[in-house]
């Protein structure tokens, strides 16, 4: 089924809808990557329409979703418990409530992301892990639109990222994309320590289905580039990090 953009694209982005090769290879890496999700209590913070809710749920004992769009929630890809509409920057939740948290192509959107980093690290536990995957700047493509003229123009654009701060946030200024450096501010001088850190390119589901066995080499070569120095140029930051006992005050990191 092929979805046309929402009026809440630019805003929010679009949630996964359908679920492919690249749903299912991050699905993997989420795994291998928070082995607490595999039994535990997990938060998809910025859930969407639900789809990685149904399917850790495959493996957790118990899964809750946030997201801020009401509409979203009451139209779930199936069924689901533990929907709740909020905000990343206040969470619902009861501090060291989860043993795991995702955050999917999330932060970017969110109005300070800062702050909801700080959230994450309040209601995850000590020794669990948050996964966070967001859109790296030095991907060639801004892929969530630009603004021109005052209009909004959906789709891949080139090189807006490249540009200087001040012309990408005028283009783009619905949508954060980070460097390794800004990324890192976000949980500087929490409990929350890095145990993984990759940056990592995309499904391309689109182009298999367009080239086919074309899109599925070009797929794998980009595949490859992950593993060098090459892996600069990938679409999103994928970032494990683990919630450490905190020698200070409890409570201190969330008033910085």
């Amino acid at each position: 089924m092929t979805h046309q953009p929402s009026d809440k694209a630019a805003l929010r982005g679009e949630p996964s809808y359908v679920w492919r090769a690249g749903q299912r290879r991050r699905m993997q890496m989420i795994l291998q990557s928070a082995p607490q999700m595999i039994g535990g209590r997990v938060l998809v913070d910025g859930c969407g329409v639900g789809s990685y809710v149904a399917h850790l749920s495959e493996y957790a004992q118990n899964v809750h979703g946030l997201d801020i769009e009401f509409e979203r929630l009451c139209e779930p890809v199936q069924p689901l418990d533990n929907l709740v509409n909020g905000v990343g920057e206040q969470l619902p939740y009861a501090s060291e409530s989860f043993d795991a948290i995702l955050s999917h192509e999330v932060l970017e959107h969110v109005q300070d992301d800062r702050q909801a980093m700080l959230e994450i690290a309040r209601v995850l536990k000590v020794g669990g892990r948050a996964v966070v995957f967001v859109p790296n700047r030095w991907y060639p493509f801004e892929t969530h639109g630009i603004y021109w003229r005052g209009k909004y123009h959906f789709g891949n654009k080139l090189f807006v990222n490249y540009l200087p701060n001040h012309w990408r946030n005028r283009l783009a200024p619905h949508v954060k994309a980070y460097t390794r450096h800004s990324l890192r501010q976000l949980w500087a001088n929490t409990p929350l320590q890095v145990v993984q850190w990759n940056i990592i390119y995309g499904g391309y589901d689109n182009l298999i289905a367009k080239f086919g066995i074309f899109g599925k080499i070009l797929r794998s070569l980009l595949y490859l580039m992950e593993n060098t120095p090459l892996q600069t140029w990938g679409l999103s930051h994928w970032v494990v990090l683990e919630k450490k006992q905190d020698s200070a005050s409890p409570a201190s990191f969330l008033t910085l």
